[in-house]
């Protein structure tokens, strides 16, 4: 029994291991653009034979035909009946074997796959056959030196001050709104209030109020779409007195200026234009009135710290409190300062690097990007056409988008070969693991979801980058420097591998 499966075994492996054609092809290769190869194959008379009498040995071996035991038909009669389809199984795998021939012996790095347009080619009846096919290639280019990158970081210093500020802002949040009794608004504070908004109508929609007005009067009843909410009463509403806010639904500039010194019954008027982007349709791009009358005053009261408070946030003293939020507020320099210096790593290989991208690929991103922008912008609530009028701009955008991010994804995918790094599944796993326990999820559920979304293979390539950024840090020419402070506006920052499964899961959980 093991001599016949050796048999088999070895059998099969000579069918599946087959010798090259006897004839090598013609193959030539030209530029056909940025990152684009045009390459053109002949494939000689020979091969095809080679081909015909392989394809048409393996069919007499199968197949059966009237009159005949199995094997033992003539090939005439094979090729009257099944010479088209033969033919067509020829074509295709002629097709395939020449092009990879092709691209292993020329050693083009191509992108996806050969673009065939099969249909064009035919399999010709004497002669050579000849076609001809694009792909798109990885860019070819230098990495600038990768040891001694210059590198700027702020010097780490938590101050007395800001824990201050982290407590206030702790204590604000476990506060009370208190009745400010008979005093006037102040920045931010809290008024409960009754609301009057009356949006602007159109010319048309004051037309329909007067048509259904003209109805209501002789009894008559008005037709769908003829009567339209005027304005809108809000009784008892808070609003937040602060620079910019909302009045209902609206977002009002400068509120603190209209509120701040009012009193208890008073009534304070606006109007205001609301943005053409803005989510709500019934405000979206009109003017709108706004009536407040402020009924009551509050005051934000900050909690006082007593053992209650100390025991929300699981500490036994105060200064245990202000040694927790140290090592908080360290933790998020470190992290800032941290992503700062990635920031800058990137900077240094894209500003030190340049080639040509493969237009066909910036194309499909960007078009990726813009229909993601363009989902987005739905889902705010802007119409179709209001979208469109700002298309133009949204589309140069999602290029210039996209070909950052191909950029940087080419380079720090030379990187990684350059400097031999690469990540196991035992890394992945890790990664995915601590996700999963911060989101109170099972590690193997987040990556069996990940693998059927599509988003696992993007997520090894953003392990293996930030471990390129970790190594050429670690090599970097790093010089100090005093820190803008830790209230100072964050720069912008690329997704790391673990922001980016957080933020797909985020998705997932709305």
């Amino acid at each position: 029994m093991e001599e016949e499966t050796k048999d088999s075994t070895a059998s099969t492996n000579q069918e599946q291991e087959k010798p090259p054609r006897t004839a090598r092809n013609i193959v030539t290769v030209e530029d056909a653009g940025p990152c684009k190869k045009k390459v053109v194959i002949e494939v000689p008379e020979e091969s095809i034979k080679e081909a015909i009498d392989e394809q048409y040995k393996e069919l007499s071996r199968e197949a059966v035909l009237p009159g005949f035991r199995k094997g033992r038909a003539p090939r005439r009669l094979l090729e009257k009946r099944f010479g088209k389809e033969t033919n067509e199984q020829i074509k295709l795998k002629l097709l395939a074997e020449a092009s990879e021939a092709a691209i292993k012996d020329k050693e083009l790095d191509i992108l996806g796959d050969p673009d065939i347009d099969f249909e064009k080619v035919e399999l010709p009846a004497a002669g050579a056959m000849k076609f001809e096919f694009e792909a798109e290639v990885r860019p070819e280019f230098e990495l600038p030196k990768l040891e001694k990158i210059p590198v700027k970081r702020d010097k780490l210093a938590v101050t007395e001050e800001q824990i201050d500020r982290e407590i206030e802002q702790l204590r604000r949040w476990s506060g009370v709104w208190t009745p400010r009794e008979g005093g006037q608004v102040e920045l931010d504070d809290q008024i409960i209030a009754d609301v009057l908004l009356r949006p602007e109508l159109t010319e048309e929609e004051k037309a329909k109020q007067a048509e259904a007005a003209e109805k209501a009067e002789k009894g008559e009843e008005p037709e769908e779409g003829q009567t339209l909410e005027a304005e809108t009463k809000l009784d008892n509403t808070e609003v937040y007195v602060r620079a910019s806010g909302f009045v209902g639904a609206v977002p009002v500039e400068k509120l603190d200026e209209l509120l701040v010194g009012a009193k208890i019954t008073d009534i304070k008027t606006t109007t205001v234009e609301v943005p053409k982007t803005y989510f709500r349709e019934e405000y979206r791009g009109r003017k709108v009135d706004v009536s407040i009358e402020v009924k009551e005053i509050k005051y934000l009261k900050p909690a006082e710290i007593n053992e209650q408070f100390l025991q929300r946030y699981n500490v036994e003293s105060e200064a245990d409190l202000r040694e927790r939020v140290r090592d908080n507020l360290q933790e998020r320099q470190e992290d800032r300062v941290r992503n700062d210096m990635s920031e800058q790593i990137y900077q240094y290989l894209l500003g030190n690097t340049s080639f040509d991208l493969p237009l066909d690929i910036v194309a499909r991103q960007a078009g990726t990007i813009l229909q993601r922008q363009y989902i987005n912008l739905l889902q705010r609530g802007l119409s179709r056409q209001q979208i469109e009028e700002q298309m133009e701009q949204l589309r140069a955008g999602s290029e210039e988008q996209a070909k950052e991010q191909l950029k940087t994804f080419f380079i720090m995918d030379k990187v990684a070969d350059k400097l031999e790094i690469e990540v196991t599944e035992e890394e992945i796993n890790g990664h995915i693991a601590q996700i999963a326990i911060q989101r109170g999820q099972r590690p193997e559920k987040m990556k069996e979801q990940m693998e059927r979304d599509g988003s696992l293979a993007q997520f090894r390539m953003d392990v293996r980058q930030n471990k390129c950024i970790n190594r050429l840090l670690e090599t970097a020419d790093i010089t100090e420097q005093e820190s803008p402070g830790a209230e100072a506006k964050p720069k912008r920052t690329r997704k790391t591998a673990k922001k980016s499964a957080e933020d797909k899961a985020e998705k997932k959980d709305q």
